[in-house]
């Protein structure tokens, strides 16, 4: 059942079936109950039964049929134009859901955790876009619980992030790739001898806080648990390529996931005693069905080999990536 709006005057109370509306337009266009009658598929009497049931629920004739004179009432062509541009909308939701379900015209908007660095991601997308052309991606950046928030309500399609903890029960996470932390820092900083930093060499040290870091609590409850290592905490940035960038001029240190790296030239030592990781994961609503979209994002996902994305890994002493490093 189609309800139409025409105007100010509303015709839910009545509901009006699709093919009386097509039915009438076509008697329209030819002015011949037996022509739209061929037009439409269907018998004479079917066709004119359907136009009385929509005369019975406007309240009023919409034609005249005279012996070789077909035409419109007065109230058949107020409606006309009404019931054209329900013709034309309804055409028009149709086509677009068929490119919709056929990928040909859509949008896929995917949350992004803001500290993840783009170099094991890059080639998953381009290698969807590739293969989905009608497919437009959005990338949404966000801090771990927006993007949560944003996914539980339907504003973003999946996301990618990670959780020193476990996602709750809402979500369904997909792993993708796992990285561990390394200590960034400039040339002759006094940590650069060391071929790994363990978290007790980090006491006295300034440190280059990223503010959207989502261990940041983890870590100083590493550094707590160890006891004795206090940091020296001069700076603060929402923004980590300025972080990045300050570290470079030999302001402090950082952590710094292995792959979030996008500054050149930073020395990369690994974090140990202890080692800490994170899994970044596809993020999809637990129960929710996958829009055609959703649904080949994530197969494509799932088919992706993530040993051989590309990853920075430049001047890491003591590399455990899958790549060998750069320098």
């Amino acid at each position: 059942m189609l309800t139409v709006i025409c105007g100010r005057a509303s015709f839910g109370v009545s509901a009006m079936e699709f093919h009386e509306i097509r039915y009438f337009m076509a008697v329209c266009e030819t002015l011949n109950f037996t022509r739209a009658a061929e037009r439409c598929n269907v018998s004479q009497p079917a066709l004119t039964r359907a136009i009385q049931n929509l005369e019975e629920r406007l309240g009023g004739p919409l034609l005249n049929r005279e012996r070789g004179n077909t035409h419109l009432t007065e109230l058949g062509r107020m409606m006309r134009p009404y019931f054209e541009q329900v013709l034309n909308q309804m055409e028009d939701a149709k086509r677009r859901a068929k490119t919709f379900v056929k990928l040909e015209e859509t949008t896929l908007t995917v949350g992004l955790m803001c500290t993840i660095g783009p170099h094991k991601l890059v080639d998953l997308f381009s290698g969807f876009i590739e293969s989905y052309k009608g497919v437009e991606v959005y990338l949404k950046d966000a801090p771990a619980s927006t993007l949560e928030e944003l996914l539980f309500k339907g504003e973003i399609d999946v996301a990618i992030f990670c959780r020193p903890s476990n996602l709750d029960d809402r979500f369904h996470a997909l792993p993708l790739y796992r990285e561990r932390f390394v200590v960034a820092i400039g040339a002759g900083h006094p940590l650069e001898r060391l071929n790994a930093v363990r978290v007790k060499d980090l006491h006295g040290q300034r440190y280059l806080a990223r503010a959207n870091c989502e261990y940041y609590e983890y870590l100083r409850d590493v550094r707590e648990k160890i006891g004795g290592v206090e940091l020296k905490r001069p700076y603060t940035s929402e923004r980590d390529d300025w972080i990045q960038c300050m570290v470079l001029a030999g302001l402090g240190f950082t952590y710094m996931p292995e792959y979030a790296v996008t500054v050149p030239g930073l020395l990369l030592r690994p974090l140990v005693e202890p080692e800490v990781y994170r899994t970044v994961s596809l993020v999809t609503v637990r129960g929710r069905p996958y829009s055609p979209a959703v649904g080949a994002f994530v197969r494509t996902a799932k088919s992706y080999r993530w040993d051989d994305a590309p990853a920075q890994c430049a001047h890491v002493r003591g590399c455990a990536t899958s790549r060998p490093c750069a320098g």
